[in-house]
């Protein structure tokens, strides 16, 4: 105890000793959290371009952690969960990008770095921006869905342009169209294709021509231009009338490298206004050279079944049924007669074999039969009135009529008296 409080005694004396009167002294902690106030006060929102290396994703919290560097410096960042959900998209390493957040430092490690809450693409402008949001918004909707798109008709009769009235677009269409397929009925709906409020009467013409009948194809087109210039096609009141049109709509905005929301939602997207209309009729130089090879295809096979058919009607007539006709006629009629001959034969057998049995049958009974028996001088006695066989004595009584049967006739008599047999005379 006495030497700890001798050392205690000898620090102080030292601090005493080499420190001004009055200095404060700040813990490692205390001199973090007051660089941490003076930075988070004076660089609450800052924009800061970089170079993005040592990107990395946290599995668990889904926080992003990063390094924006240039040629001269560099500087850590963190971006939370919360803020990153709303990058639209892929970070990798080697990426330009400017990061909008708040400086502050980590207490732990000591080391300040940007808390980034938005992050953008260097280079990227405000219409790209929303091209890209307005892109996921419809996707999720399911405006982009290939089961949904409607097929074009093979020739139709009917077809609506809308574009401008004064644009190379509708001349260069114009010209396709009738080049390609000149029965076709060709109408012009005029609409602005940029400017304020394009979008929206666009959208308008669009909804007007579904209300009528026997258009069979609309053409939404208009000629390339910067992304300002084509903004009209990537409003969202553009992609519902289309999304919602019965006719089927070909787009052809731009040029082959422009791609617009109208693009992703119409049923046929064309790279070029003349594309577009190449798509929607078809040549009528190339129909005419498919019908004449389907005529001949048709007369050729039409040839090769008449030669098959020639063929087996040379193989018929040489056949023996109809170079000699009758005689496969004569042949049935033998066969028939004879047919009728084992027929005849075999009824004839089968009525003699049925006469033997019946003669044989016959003669056993005329063996068994009564009258045989009367034919040797015995009789045969029944009762007059219910003609049951008299056997005994007993069966009669005097007085009662009995007929007699004996071989040329019968006797009828009345019984005088009736006498039993002595059991010996029985026996």
């Amino acid at each position: 105890m006495r030497e700890r409080e001798t050392a205690s005694l000898t620090n102080k004396m030292t601090t005493a000793l080499f420190l001004p009167p009055g200095v404060k002294i700040l813990s490692v902690s205390e001199l973090t959290r007051d660089v941490k106030t003076l930075l988070e006060e004076a660089f609450a929102r800052v924009w800061v371009s970089g170079e993005v290396s040592n990107f990395k994703r946290h599995g668990p919290s889904g926080h992003w952690y990063l390094t924006l560097k240039d040629g001269g410096a560099q500087l850590k960042g963190a971006m939370f969960r919360s803020s990153n959900l709303r990058v639209k998209f892929d970070v990798r390493d080697g990426m330009k990008v400017i990061a909008r957040g708040r400086l502050g430092v980590y207490e732990q490690r000591g080391d300040y770095q940007l808390y980034i809450e938005e992050l953008q693409p260097e280079g990227i402008g405000p219409l790209e921006l929303a091209f890209r949001q307005l892109k996921e918004k419809l996707s999720l909707k399911g405006y982009f869905e290939p089961g949904r798109k409607k097929p074009l008709p093979a020739f139709p009769r009917r077809i609506v342009l809308v574009t401008s009235p004064s644009g190379a677009a509708v001349r260069d269409m114009l010209e396709i169209l009738g080049q390609r397929w000149p029965a076709v009925e060709v109408w012009i709906c005029p609409v602005p294709v940029q400017g304020e409020g394009a979008g929206a009467k666009i959208a308008e013409a669009l909804r007007a021509l579904n209300r009528l009948d026997g258009i069979d194809v609309l053409i939404v087109a208009r000629g390339g231009g910067s992304l300002e210039d084509l903004w009209a096609f990537n409003e969202e009141c553009v992609a519902q009338a289309i999304y919602e049109s019965r006719i089927p709509i070909v787009s052809g905005v731009g040029h082959e490298t422009d791609y617009t929301i109208a693009d992703m939602v119409a049923d046929r997207r064309a790279e070029t206004p003349t594309a577009a209309a190449t798509c929607v009729v078809r040549d009528w130089r190339e129909e005419e050279k498919k019908l004449r090879s389907v005529q001949q295809r048709l007369c050729d096979r039409i040839d090769r079944r008449l030669e098959l058919a020639q063929q087996r009607l040379s193989e018929l007539s040489n056949r023996p049924c109809f170079r000699q006709p009758l005689r496969r006629v004569r042949e049935l009629e033998q066969r028939l007669d004879d047919t009728a001959e084992r027929l005849t034969r075999s009824v004839r057998q089968s009525v003699a074999k049925t006469r033997q049995r019946i003669e044989a049958t016959a003669a056993r009974l005329e063996t068994l039969s009564p009258l045989n028996v009367l034919r040797r001088g015995y009789s045969l006695t029944r009762k007059e009135d219910d003609q049951s066989v008299v056997r005994r004595a007993d069966q009669v009584c005097p007085g009662e009529r009995i007929v007699t049967l004996v071989q040329a006739g019968q006797l009828v008599s009345r019984v005088e008296e009736v006498s039993a047999a002595s059991p010996a005379s029985q026996g």
